[in-house]
């Protein structure tokens, strides 16, 4: 009964196309900001910080961006962790090389980087689709593990290949604490999926979504193409190249190509199936179950292995988490290939109707 529009009225095109258009939804999303806000920093420690918010946050990020070029434009790709790698190797050249750069600026500058290798990449997308283009984004991914391994110019001559920031700093303020880093985290990535919620409302995610559905009819009533589908390489690819940045720069710290493999790329594509194609807010529900559910069963394996007298190692539990993905992607796949978000909205469509079956 509290999840109804019962006398909300829209009177304008404004209130009718609203982010949030049920008063019950503005007030749990102000609640949830004022929670992250507020609420986090004076209950979470630091463990929660480290190990699941901040890495939460940063690949929700990243997922939002993913999202965008699968999910919404129907691009497949499989060379995310390619262009995180672009951003944050761009970001730390841009910091390092250039005296008094500020931090914002070299991460939104490392996403710019990430934006043209996106863009050129994906290319292919004019001529090609599906497997082929999934091969050509691939292409991508191990080229910049080559380039970043073996060009040392990227690296400031590393001998290692390594590279590390420090001193981080915002307007005078540092960045060193994990609730700092938290809440430049959660910054950023309220204005990037507020951003990429308007842009997939507007009529560029509409020319998405019509080229993500049928693109020759989307061609035939005018929406072109090269347009449609070099425009979502471009902000995926800069929305991924900023979260690789901020991957680097805030939560790792210091990093090697090995941090953006193509086991981050799965990851991400995981992250986006699971959560669901097509939804903003399926990046989050994604993005949180990719970082709980391995800290959940690293937890919960050992203690079901003593109740049953078996011995439970790293090993075991590291194959059992892929069995675990592995089972989960065919589950939602075949059941429910809208992921979450789907059913985060089959809930909230049955609780407007409830009592009614209808």
């Amino acid at each position: 009964m509290l999840y109804r529009e019962n006398g909300q009225f829209k009177t304008s095109y404004a209130a009718d196309s609203q982010i949030f258009a049920i008063r019950q939804d503005r007030i749990a999303i102000g609640l949830l900001l004022a929670f992250a806000v507020i609420g986090v920093p004076l209950l979470a420690d630091e463990y929660l910080l480290r190990a699941i918010l901040i890495p939460f946050l940063i690949l929700s990020l990243a997922a939002i961006g993913l999202n965008i070029l699968v999910g919404y434009c129907g691009q497949i790709s499989l060379g995310t962790g390619a262009f995180m790698a672009v951003g944050a190797y761009a970001a730390y050249n841009f910091f390092a090389r250039i005296d008094g750069m500020p931090l914002i600026a070299a991460l939104l500058l490392g996403g710019v980087c990430a934006t043209v290798v996106g863009v050129f990449f994906g290319v292919p997308s004019l001529r090609i689709k599906g497997l082929y283009l999934a091969v050509a984004t691939l292409a991508a991914q191990f080229f910049t593990d080559w380039a970043f391994l073996r060009i040392k110019w990227f690296t400031l001559d590393s001998a290692s290949g390594s590279v590390s920031v420090s001193n981080l700093a915002v307007f005078g303020m540092p960045i060193d604490s994990p609730l700092q880093k938290y809440l430049f985290c959660l910054a950023f990535v309220i204005v990037f999926a507020l951003i990429a919620k308007n842009l997939v409302r507007g009529h560029i995610g509409r020319a998405w979504m019509a080229m993500r559905d049928m693109d020759v009819a989307a061609a035939v009533i005018g929406i072109r193409p090269v347009a449609a589908k070099l425009s979502a390489f471009a902000v995926s690819s800069f929305i991924v190249g900023v979260a690789g940045a901020l991957w680097g720069f805030v939560y790792l710290g210091s990093w090697e190509p090995a941090a953006f493999s193509i086991d981050r790329s799965f990851q991400l594509l995981f992250m986006v199936i699971i959560g669901g194609l097509g939804s903003i807010m399926g990046a989050f529900f994604g993005a949180a179950f990719m970082v709980v559910l391995p800290i959940a069963l690293a937890q919960a394996l050992p203690v079901l292995g003593g109740w049953l007298g078996l011995h439970v190692d790293t090993a075991l539990v590291s194959h059992v988490e892929y069995m675990v993905f592995g089972a989960l992607i065919v589950f939602f796949l075949i059941v429910e290939p809208h992921g979450l978000a789907k059913l985060w909205s089959t809930g909230k469509e049955k609780l407007r109707l409830w009592p009614f079956p209808h």
